[in-house]
């Protein structure tokens, strides 16, 4: 059996979406049951688990061989790098005593120590704390996801013009969620000594002006990139209502990503989906 963690989303989705496919034995955990009555259909099991609970994701990793880490996304309007600390180390007390043979956690290009840069560093203690452990632990590390641009849809249309916080020619390793649950739902059958980090990327590596591209193609309208300067990054995050320490955060996260040049590995696996199939496919809904 494999436990998903985050299947409502769209990356656990993804990964529970390919190993259903392939005829494989799924446990989704949720918080809310009631909620997820799609995964029934599809032919997996419901477990109700929270990661602010230990027990109920201990218990409901015991429920399995194998298991899929996402460590969720903390609400913005809290100090989202308390959160996730918090829910990373319940995460790693929870397969403790599991039984589990093997995981694989999401992680996130650009992983580092450091202090309250984001995903960059919580998902860095989660990969240290993986090491740490007896589990065989194969680690993910997957690029930006194209789904960050998706949320600016309905500005878009409204404005004809695309936010972004990356210079226009930034060239920027991509990634739709359909490749990182392939990719994970490979490493989640594959032998027990498949571990360590592996970069997860879309088929080629794209700029800001390449989405800007991709938006206006399916909706056949002009799409302008609009580039905010450096100094605004921190009031636009808390204009959309993040709170001070999240906006601090994932201001200092957008300029650790910036800086450090987007973590380009050499050989990163490489997924199918391109950028511009991506932006259709969700214009398209």
């Amino acid at each position: 059996m494999y436990v998903i963690m985050g299947a409502t989303g769209n990356v656990g989705g993804a990964v529970a979406d390919t190993l259903l496919a392939q005829g494989a034995p799924v446990t989704v955990l949720t918080r809310r049951p009631e909620e997820a009555g799609i995964w029934s259909d599809k032919g997996a099991q419901i477990l109700r688990a929270d990661a602010e609970d230990v027990s109920s994701l201990r218990a409901a990793f015991q429920s399995g061989e194998r298991a899929f880490l996402l460590n969720p996304p903390a609400d913005p309007t809290g100090d989202t790098d308390k959160t996730e600390r918090r829910t990373i180390a319940n995460i790693l007390a929870a397969i403790g005593g599991s039984g589990l043979e093997k995981v694989v956690a999401a992680s996130t290009y650009g992983a580092q120590p450091g202090e309250r840069i984001g995903d960059l560093s919580t998902l860095w203690e989660l990969e240290e704390g993986l090491r740490r452990q007896p589990i065989p632990a194969a680690i993910n590390r997957g690029a930006y996801y194209m789904t960050n641009w998706t949320g600016f849809v309905e500005t878009v249309r409204e404005t004809g013009k695309l936010p972004s916080m990356f210079p226009a020619n930034a060239q920027m390793p991509m990634v739709a969620p359909r490749d990182l649950g392939e990719a994970a739902a490979a490493r989640l059958v594959s032998p027990l000594d498949d571990v360590g980090i592996v970069y997860v990327e879309g088929p080629a590596r794209y700029t800001p002006q390449d989405v800007a591209d991709a938006f206006a193609a399916a909706l056949d309208r002009e799409v302008a990139l609009d580039v905010a300067e450096r100094d605004q990054w921190q009031e636009i995050f808390k204009s959309i209502g993040f709170s001070e320490e999240a906006a601090r955060a994932y201001t200092k996260m957008t300029v650790a990503t910036l800086d450090g040049d987007f973590d380009k590995p050499d050989t990163p696996w490489r997924g199918k989906i391109t950028l511009r199939d991506f932006v259709f496919s969700v214009l398209a809904k």
